[in-house]
């Protein structure tokens, strides 16, 4: 049986089907994305949505959807879903689902009358270009099936209108047709892998709805343009593969490309797999070098989230060389940066102030994979140029202090992941002494002294290190933990922001703290109580005037909730980090428990991945982007953890009898 597996009774219910989501992905920017049942909720879903560099490299909407009609006996059944007005859904394709599983390929299973029909689909990797399968199980009698193309050419971003600027041009291709409804879009080239027939008979598809953008606050209607339809014959057994891309392929090998993208997958079975499978479909690979995508349906690559993710992405699933190349690709951009002032065009927010702070972690976890000596030898050079920009006050937005800690200013501009703001000011001015950045500062001078430890001529450079790092030590107690026994959250100034936060997780949480472990377990203590839920911990402690759980309402609304509350998976890696560093092996099954939160929404949100962020009070409802890179990443980081320390604890048994 199918780990991610769902059956009639569920898909026909839209009330449970259509918060299911899929995303599929080619690896190099472009997806596809929509609801389980293929019924578009957001104006980002679609059957092939691509990056055009030519015109802005954002993502693009050119096939919304495809509708089949199965005909029998010249009876048409419509297996599509659209939302209209006032809730009308039509054609209401969906009461013939019988099943839906997606272990290797998303596969649909439809029945009609004596008809059944599977639907398979497949992204081919690094193209612009998706297949889809339908084979014939089963018929009583000759069947014809009908295509009819849903056309958008539009930013995700946007919407689109009945005009006049449309190109109506149909040119025909091998097996098919190709069509570009604006200047500046590539061809959009729809084909069989056998020879349909095509029937012109455009018009606009008026007033279709996204509910998830309506809920949101934002606008969610549009019109779209079918400019005709395919039809062609199939026989019981027979499998047909449908081609959309941006460039004309031959229809011989389409079957041979199917099954060979096949060969790539990671096939579902299991909660470990699938966030595999997940982690790879964040990959991003240009000419300029390999990324790691912040998450679907509408990030880029953004530096903080790209750190914070790839540890998880790359070295928990064993992908070494692929940590290796997207870290190459990033110390380049940040060496261009801070040497430089060149900002890179593909990774964005490099210019943050924490941006090179979360480097060091990120190689750190290297370290923690391949041993100190490795990690010497491939990144020591950086993290020694790191630190040293540090401390001679080169990294722009980040000022040592006499203290031994570091300062940024917030004040007008947000500098950390809690980034929200309206009209560009921070909703959450987090300025001066800021406790995540101190902690990693902390942290990355006692690593680097960690990896040259005994290396010949450095002796003098260490001690100079170690004696920051004491006073740096000194410090960040003096100014951050208070008499309640927990760490402020930022200190500006007389101002000591209070605030029960996650970033004490993050503070505690690393390798090299400036807390002991008695101090450590007194904030882990608190942040178990008030910030620790199923699917991550709190943004803030639900004991705050300002906690709002919830990330819903108009943009505005949202934006003032989205670090007030919401809880953050990836948050959870920092927590299990501190949580064994406290209590070691003994705090194993504590943190294998609460990984069956996450393991629960595999089935949820988009299914086989972990949505931006949870609802902080029950039933913790994912809300945001729906899938996201930094929250699969270091979930998989903590899956590794847990299963390194139970060999430990194995051989601790074994050696103990």
């Amino acid at each position: 049986m199918s780990y991610l597996k769902f059956d009639k009774s569920l898909m026909i219910n839209l009330e449970q089907s259509l918060p299911k989501e899929m995303l599929r992905t080619n690896k190099s920017g472009a997806y596809h994305c929509t609801t389980l049942v293929g019924c578009n909720t957001r104006k980002q879903h679609g059957l092939l949505v691509i990056p055009i560099p030519e015109m802005d490299d954002k993502a693009h909407v050119l096939l919304s959807s495809l509708d089949e009609t199965v005909i029998q006996h010249g009876a048409p059944f419509n297996l599509g879903l659209h939302q209209y007005g006032d809730g009308v859904f039509s054609p209401n394709g969906h009461k013939y689902i019988r099943q839906f599983e997606c272990e290797t390929v998303p596969t649909l299973t439809y029945r009609v009358g004596g008809v059944v029909l599977t639907k398979e689909k497949v992204f081919i990797s690094h193209e612009n270009r998706i297949l889809i399968k339908y084979t014939l199980v089963e018929a009583h009698s000759p069947t014809t099936l009908q295509f009819r193309p849903f056309l958008a050419f539009r930013n995700a971003n946007d919407l689109v209108m009945e005009n006049s600027a449309i190109n109506k041009e149909i040119l025909p291709v091998k097996n098919g047709i190709s069509t570009c409804l604006y200047d500046g879009y590539p061809n959009l080239y729809m084909q069989f892998s056998k020879e349909p027939e095509w029937v012109e008979n455009g018009h606009w598809y008026k007033g279709i709805e996204y509910y998830k953008d309506k809920d949101r606050g934002i606008p969610y209607k549009e019109d779209l343009w079918v400019p005709g339809y395919f039809q062609l014959p199939i026989k019981k057994g027979e499998s047909i593969i449908f081609s959309a891309s941006t460039f004309e392929a031959d229809p011989k090998k389409f079957a041979e490309t199917y099954d060979q993208e096949l060969t790539t997958r990671t096939s579902r079975t299991s909660f470990y797999n699938s966030l595999k499978n997940s982690a790879k479909q964040f990959y991003l690979k240009k000419a300029t070098g390999m990324y790691i995508m912040a998450g679907y349906p509408w990030y880029n690559v953004r530096a903080r989230d790209e750190l914070m993710a790839l540890p998880g992405c790359t070295l928990s699933i064993d992908h070494k060389e692929d940590y290796e190349i997207i870290m190459d690709t990033f110390l380049k951009a940040l060496h261009a940066f801070l040497d430089e002032g060149i900002k890179d065009k593909t990774i964005g927010e490099i210019d943050l102030p924490d941006i090179p702070l979360w480097t060091v972690w990120t190689i750190q976890q290297y370290r923690r994979s391949y041993g100190t000596r490795a990690c010497r030898e491939k990144y020591g050079e950086d993290v020694k140029w790191i630190v040293d920009k540090i401390k001679e006050g080169k990294v722009p937005g980040l000022y040592p202090q006499p203290g031994g800690l570091v300062t940024a200013d917030g004040s007008e501009k947000p500098v950390t992941w809690m980034s929200a703001s309206i009209n560009g000011r921070p909703i959450i001015p987090r300025t001066g002494y800021i406790l995540e950045f101190n902690a990693l500062w902390y942290n990355a001078l006692l690593f680097l002294n960690a990896l040259y430890d005994g290396e010949a001529g450095m002796q003098p450079y260490l001690e100079e290190n170690l004696i920051l790092a004491d006073k740096a030590k000194e410090s960040f107690v003096s100014v951050f933990l208070n008499d309640f026994g927990y760490l402020y959250d930022y200190v500006n100034g007389t101002y000591t922001d209070l605030e029960v936060r996650p970033n004490l997780a993050i503070a505690i949480g690393m390798e090299y703290s400036p807390l002991d472990r008695r101090q450590r377990k007194k904030v882990l203590d608190l942040i178990t109580r008030e910030l620790l839920t199923p699917k991550g911990l709190r943004s803030l402690s639900p004991k705050s005037y300002a906690y709002r759980p919830t990330y819903v309402g108009d943009p505005i609304q949202r934006e003032y909730a989205v670090h007030q509350g919401p809880a953050r998976p990836w948050l959870f890696g920092f927590y299990a980090d501190a949580y064994f560093k406290v209590f070691g092996v003994s705090g194993l099954s504590f943190i294998e428990r609460m990984l069956i939160g996450y393991e629960d929404e595999m089935t949820e949100g988009c299914i086989g991945s972990l949505s931006e962020m949870y609802d902080g009070n029950p039933p913790y409802t994912g809300r945001g982007a729906v899938s996201t890179a930094k929250n699969v990443g270091e979930i998989l980081r903590t899956l590794r953890n847990v299963k390194e320390l139970n060999k430990l604890q194995t051989l601790e048994t074994q050696e103990s009898r």
